[in-house]
């Protein structure tokens, strides 16, 4: 009965990741179809980070998902995998002080070219998670929500995330005061209570802390 019930729980998964096929089923005449994704728009502190992944043709990795789907275990495993079955990968990384200089929207996009430029190859087609890249050469197709749509942008979703999360784990260690190892920079109310006990650290985005400093 369990062999039965695994074998069941492999076919639902197996009709999930097809289902996230889709767009690269629909771009199947393209050679090197390129996942984008972002982590870190959000937070008040840390980098913002975007992945770009391509995959093989008929690649198939389980589990595979939106990474705010996933456990942080989980994340680390595929983390793994993507790289090593990736035909191609890269995290762009664009810091607090960038971040403060040109404004979030424009930093993720910096992020999001530096991850393409440093693939080694171009891509033919970007897949995007909702946005369109501004100052790019490549053709590309931004799907709402993507990250749970398309297996590319999952793939990308999760290197970006994991490597973020890597790097508020050290800051962690050079800030132990601010909590990042548990928050990774979001705004909870213990991040706030911390910014206003000590004020901001390094790492902290000054343009997106106005408010709780003035308060």
């Amino acid at each position: 009965m369990a062999g039965k019930l695994e074998g069941e729980k492999l076919e639902k998964e197996l009709a999930r990741l097809s289902a996230m096929e889709e767009y690269e089923r629909e771009y199947r005449d393209c050679q090197l179809i390129c996942g984008v994704d972002e982590a870190g728009r959000g937070p008040l502190a840390g980098p913002v980070a975007a992945g770009a992944v391509i995959l093989p043709k008929d690649c198939r990795i389980l589990y595979l998902n939106d990474s705010k789907k996933l456990s942080e275990k989980r994340r680390e495993e595929l983390f793994l995998e993507i790289q090593e079955k990736a035909v191609a990968f890269c995290v762009g990384i664009v810091g607090p002080e960038r971040i403060d200089e040109i404004n979030i929207l424009q930093a993720t996009y910096e992020a999001m070219r530096q991850a393409i430029e440093g693939l080694g190859v171009k891509p033919d087609l970007l897949l995007n998670d909702a946005v369109t890249i501004p100052d790019v050469d490549i053709f590309q197709v931004p799907i709402i929500k993507g990250d749970a749509k398309s297996v590319s942008i999952a793939a990308a979703s999760i290197l970006a995330k994991v490597t973020r999360d890597h790097m508020m784990m050290e800051y962690d260690r050079l800030f132990p005061q601010y909590g990042f190892g548990k928050h990774k920079g979001y705004g909870t109310a213990a991040h706030v209570a911390a910014i206003k006990e000590f004020g901001p650290c390094p790492i902290h985005r000054r343009s997106f802390l106005k408010k709780i400093l003035e308060a």
